[in-house]
């Protein structure tokens, strides 16, 4: 059983290329929309002056604790329980728009380093992935109802899994004998589907992905959040995400051009489809952990921070 007040350590991706591109001014309002342990929350209110506000919103109760807590010691932060495709509600408690939103998107350390929330292949638990485990359905209630070609698909389109097939099939015949509840229960059903795969990666990362994503509607969120953006940031106002793979990244890259004028043109050099009323300006390339940190961090390898800004 796990407790429920060990600590968990989480370093912050990329936090000083996070703070150079998404603070602007010490008297702004910021929204960490991925709250998570508060690591680039207490960095960048130390940026701040006494007019600066700083919101987190997550829908874990364990990050919601953590940020109950900062709350307490500093009057200039407050914490949301919710998803971070919650903006507009943000904006109007306060009463202005926002000067930098912060996505880090994806599970964090503390939620993969937890057994008991079943986010991991790698440790034995209850085959779980909610962030918010009060809400919703689990990853082994969906696998108890989904019928094989749902679950392929899952497969197939959040995780890239080109075996999906396989998996769901194997899924199916390993429920008519017994219920799959357990982390390392499911790895190993598919190991035994699929084989070893590539080197150096288990076989089960690309199904643990896809099934996390489904389960918490992560692309969907992403999808909302980036429309909201469009009219809560305020002119001169800052988005920087963080990604973690490919899927999450593309949505990122193609809204930032679809929204800056760079779209591609239809005949006569007009652009395609209406004129967006808001526009943003991508400020500098994507950018890569430094080799610094991936020495003290690994789990940074994959992590891609693309940043735009809100023009007139």
């Amino acid at each position: 059983m796990t407790d429920k007040g060990a600590q968990y350590e989480h370093q912050p991706v990329m936090l000083e290329e996070v703070l150079d591109m998404w603070f602007s001014r010490s008297d702004g309002f910021y929204v960490d929309g991925t709250f998570g342990r508060g690591g680039h929350s207490r960095a960048l209110l130390e940026k701040l002056d006494a007019q600066g506000r700083l919101a987190g919103i997550d829908r874990d109760p364990q990050a919601v604790a953590a940020g109950e807590q900062l709350a307490s010691e500093d009057g200039r932060f407050q914490i949301v329980a919710s998803r971070f495709d919650c903006l507009p509600d943000v904006v109007d408690q306060v009463g202005r728009p926002i000067d930098g939103l912060l996505l880090d998107l994806g599970v964090s350390s503390p939620q993969l380093d937890d057994a008991g929330r079943g986010f991991s292949f790698l440790r034995d638990g209850p085959l779980d992935m909610r962030m918010d485990p009060t809400q919703g359905e689990s990853v082994a209630q969906w696998l108890a109802r989904a019928d094989e070609q749902d679950i392929a698909n899952v497969l197939y389109r959040y995780g890239d899994e080109r075996k999906s097939r396989r998996i769901a099939r194997r899924i199916c015949e390993e429920r008519k004998e017994q219920p799959i509840t357990r982390t390392l229960q499911l790895a190993d059903l598919i190991e035994s589907a699929i084989g070893r795969g590539e080197p150096g990666k288990h076989p089960a990362t690309r199904s643990f992905q896809a099934l996390r994503i489904h389960i918490n509607g992560e692309l969907d969120a992403l999808t909302q959040v980036l429309e909201q953006s469009l009219e809560t940031l305020a002119i001169g106002g800052r988005l920087a995400i963080i990604s973690f793979h490919s899927l999450e990244d593309r949505i990122v890259k193609l809204f930032i051009r679809d929204h800056s004028g760079r779209a591609p043109k239809g005949r006569g050099g007009l652009p395609l489809g209406d004129e967006m009323p808001q526009r943003l300006e991508p400020v500098g390339k994507a950018i890569r952990a430094s080799k610094a940190e991936l020495k003290v961090n690994v789990r940074s390898r994959s992590a891609v921070l693309r940043v735009a800004e809100k023009v007139a």
